[in-house]
C-alpha cells in the first residue's frame, strides 16, 4: 500500500505537476487508486477506450503496437513515468498496448478525475501538451543510434514560427513568377511564360528545401543522454551529445516574442560548454522534464553504489546474490558473417587493402575514407596510368610492327631494349613510389578505439610518428559532422572527442555516426566498470566489520561486569550511555551493552581516522 505522505514526495518529482504547491498535491494525492500488475498482465489494450491516466509508482511497462504483422516495442516505461494521458487530452481510442514488464505498482487516476484536475489547475495542460507532442513526434522517428532500452523522454523540434520566418523569403519571390506570367500573358509571350514556369518551380523548390530543414533538427532527451540533431540536406549532418551524468545545469532563455508565443531557448550547461536547444517550443515546460530525467540519473547513480554494498555484504554473509539486469548499451554497426562469407576471396582481398574499420584483439581502427585517398593521390594516379597506357600502347605497336622490335643489336654489338619502352618503364619507379607513399601516408593516419582508450596516431612514411591518446572514461562528450556535398554523398565526417580541456578528430571517418556510437557505447561500458569497481576497497572494509559484527552478535549482546577489585569507588557510577575504560576493554552499565552504542560514530571513526583523527574528529 501507498501511503498519501509517500505520493505525495513522488508527484513533487514528476515534472507534469510542476507549478504546484505541497497542498495541491496532497490533494491529488488522495484522489489516486493504488492498483498492481504482475508481470505480463496487459493494463491498456490498443484500441480500447480511455479508461483513466497511470503513474508508474514501481516497477517497468512496456509499450508497444502492431507493425507488419508483428508487434513493434515503442517504448520502455519506468519508475516515475506516466501513461495513458494522450488519449484522454484527444478524446480518442487507445493507440497501444501496454504490458507489465515486471510486477507493478501504478497510482490511478480515473478519466473523470482527470478531468476534473486540467479543469480546475490550468497550469497542468502546457505540461501535458509538451509531453504529449514528444511522445508523438517520438513514435513518428526512429534513430538507429539509439540503444535496445535507450528510451525517448523528450524531443522536439524548433518552434513553427521559425518555419513561417524562413518562408517568408520565398513568398516574397513569388512576385518574380507571377510578374512573368502576367507580362507573359499579356505580351503573348510563350518565352516569359516559360520563364514564369521555371521561377515557380525554383521558388516551389526553395519552400520545399525549407521544410525539409525545418524538420531535419532535433533536441532530444533520453535515458542516457542529451542529444542535439542537426542536418542540412546534401550539405551538413552533425549530432552532439552528452551523458546525462555531464550535466551541471539547465536554464532558460526567453524574449519578448518568445513570451507571447510560448518559444525560447533551453541551455543545457555540461562540463565542457553548453548545448542550446534553441527556440523550444514551451520552453519552461521542457527544461523541466529535462531536469527531471537529470535528476532520476543522480538517483540512480546513488542507488547503483548502495546496491554494489549491499552485495559486498551479502557475500561476505554467504547469502545469495541477485542478479542485475544486463543493461544494453547503444548500438554499433554489427559484423555480416553471411555477407562476408559468401564474398570471392580476390574481393575480401581488395577489401583489405582499403579497409575503412578493422577489429582487432578488442580493438577497432578506423581510417580515412578512400575519398580522401584519392583527392591525395589522384596526381600520382593519373600520371600512373598515363605512363601504363603509354607503355601499353608502345607495346602494342612493337607487337604489330615487323621493322621495330624489343630488342635490338646496336652499334656496339649488344642487345638492348627498345628505348622507348625503357624510358618509359623507368619512369615507372619514382611514379609508382609518389603513389605508394600517397598510399602509406593514408594508410598509416589511424585512429584506434580499445577497452579503455582512444587513440589518434599519425604517421607519416620515413617521417616521425604523431600519437595522441586519452582514457576512454574522461571522455566529456561527443559530436560529428558532415560538411559539404561530398561527406553527405559519401557518408563521412569528423567524430570530435572532448576530454577535459583538449579536443581530439578523428577526421574523414566513414559514417561518423556510427563512430560515434561505438565511442560512447565503449565508453559507457568502461564508466559502468569503472563504478562497479570504485571504492571496492572501502566496501571490502565496511563489508567485513559488519560481517564480523553479525558473527559475533550474540557475544556484543551480552552485558559485562568489571571485577570487583579494580571498580574505583571513588568514581560515580557510570550512567545512560556513558561508558568506562579498563584498557581497551569498554565497559557498560546495567542497562546498555556494546551494541547500544556500536550504531554510533566512536568504533568507526577510530578505525577511519586512527588515533591521531579520533581526537581531532571528536575534539581531543
Amino acid at each position: 500500500m501507498v501511503e498519501i505522505n509517500e505520493r505525495v514526495p513522488f508527484l513533487n518529482k514528476l515534472h507534469i505537476f510542476s507549478g504546484l504547491d505541497s497542498g495541491q498535491l496532497t490533494e491529488i494525492a488522495a484522489k489516486l487508486v493504488v492498483m498492481q500488475f504482475p508481470k505480463g498482465k496487459k493494463i491498456i489494450k490498443r484500441g480500447d477506450k480511455p479508461d483513466g491516466f497511470y503513474l508508474i509508482y514501481k516497477g517497468k511497462v512496456r509499450v508497444s503496437a502492431p507493425e507488419k504483422g508483428a508487434e513493434r516495442q515503442l517504448a520502455l516505461l519506468y519508475n516515475n513515468d506516466y501513461f495513458g494521458e494522450e488519449a484522454l487530452f484527444e478524446r480518442k481510442r487507445r493507440s497501444a498496448t501496454v504490458t507489465a514488464d515486471e510486477d507493478c505498482t501504478l497510482l490511478y487516476l480515473s478519466r473523470e478525475r482527470f478531468a476534473t484536475l486540467i479543469s480546475q489547475h490550468e497550469k497542468l495542460k502546457p505540461n501535458f501538451q509538451v509531453a504529449i507532442r514528444s511522445r508523438r513526434l517520438a513514435r513518428s522517428t526512429h534513430f538507429k543510434w539509439l540503444g535496445k532500452n535507450e528510451v525517448i523522454h523528450f524531443i522536439a523540434r524548433r518552434h513553427v514560427l521559425l518555419l513561417y520566418r524562413a518562408l517568408i523569403a520565398p513568398v516574397v519571390a513569388l512576385i518574380l513568377p507571377i510578374s512573368f506570367f502576367f507580362f507573359g500573358f499579356s505580351l503573348q509571350s510563350v518565352t516569359l511564360i516559360a520563364l514564369a514556369w521555371t521561377f515557380l518551380f525554383l521558388d516551389f523548390g526553395w519552400v520545399v528545401w525549407q521544410w525539409v530543414d525545418w524538420g531535419n533538427d532535433y533536441f532530444i532527451v533520453t535515458n542516457q543522454r542529451v542529444v542535439w540533431l542537426e542536418k542540412v540536406v546534401f550539405l551538413y549532418d552533425s549530432r552532439e551529445e552528452a551523458p546525462l551524468g555531464s550535466l551541471l545545469s539547465v536554464g532558460v532563455e526567453t524574449d519578448m516574442l518568445g513570451r507571447i508565443f510560448h518559444f525560447g531557448n533551453v541551455i543545457v550547461r555540461t562540463f565542457v560548454g553548453r548545448l542550446e536547444f534553441d527556440h523550444v517550443d514551451h520552453p519552461v515546460q521542457a527544461a523541466d522534464m529535462i531536469r527531471e530525467y537529470w535528476e532520476r540519473t543522480k538517483t540512480g547513480a546513488t542507488r547503483s553504489q548502495m546496491d554494489l554494498m549491499t552485495d559486498a555484504i551479502k557475500q561476505k554473509l554467504g547469502l545469495p546474490l541477485d542478479k542485475p539486469p544486463k543493461q544494453e548499451l547503444a548500438p554499433v554497426t554489427p559484423v555480416d558473417e553471411e555477407k562476408i562469407s559468401n564474398t570471392p576471396l580476390w574481393l575480401l582481398a581488395l577489401q583489405s587493402v582499403f579497409q575503412l574499420r578493422l577489429e582487432d584483439g578488442g580493438k577497432v581502427i578506423y581510417r580515412k575514407h578512400l575519398y580522401i585517398l584519392v583527392v591525395h593521390a589522384w596526381k600520382p594516379l593519373l600520371t600512373f596510368l598515363g605512363a601504363l597506357g603509354l607503355l601499353l600502347w608502345r607495346i602494342s605497336y612493337i607487337a604489330r610492327s615487323e621493322e621495330v622490335s624489343f630488342f635490338h643489336v646496336n652499334q656496339s654489338g649488344w642487345n638492348v631494349p627498345d628505348a622507348i619502352s625503357s624510358i618509359i618503364f623507368f619512369a615507372f619507379l619514382p611514379i609508382a613510389f609518389w603513389l605508394w607513399y600517397e598510399y602509406e601516408d593514408w594508410r598509416n593516419d589511424i585512429f584506434m578505439v580499445s577497452q579503455d582508450e582512444i587513440f589518434d596516431i599519425d604517421k607519416k612514411p620515413f617521417a616521425q610518428e604523431e600519437r595522441r591518446s586519452a582514457q576512454i572514461e574522461n571522455i566529456l562528450s561527443t559530436s560529428y559532422s558532415r560538411d559539404g556535398i561530398a561527406a553527405n554523398l559519401f557518408n563521412f565526417g569528423t567524430v570530435k572527442i572532448t576530454v577535459g580541456g583538449t579536443q581530439l578528430a578523428f577526421e574523414n571517418v566513414m559514417d561518423p555516426a556510427a563512430v560515434q556510437a561505438d565511442i560512447n557505447r565503449r565508453r559507457s561500458a568502461r564508466i559502468a566498470k569503472k563504478n562497479e569497481n570504485a571504492g571496492s576497497e572501502d566496501r571490502e572494509r565496511f563489508a567485513t566489520w559488519i560481517a564480523a559484527y553479525h558473527e559475533h552478535l550474540n557475544e556484543f549482546n551480552k552485558n559485562f561486569a568489571p571485577p570487583a577489585e579494580d571498580v574505583d569507588t571513588t568514581r560515580p557510577t557510570p550512567t545512560g550511555a556513558n561508558v568506562a575504560h579498563q584498557g581497551n576493554l569498554p565497559i557498560l552499565d546495567d542497562t546498555h551493552s556494546l551494541n547500544d552504542n556500536f550504531g554510533g560514530s566512536d568504533l568507526y571513526d577510530h578505525d577511519i581516522y586512527g588515533d591521531e583523527g579520533y581526537g581531532r574528529h571528536h575534539g581531543g
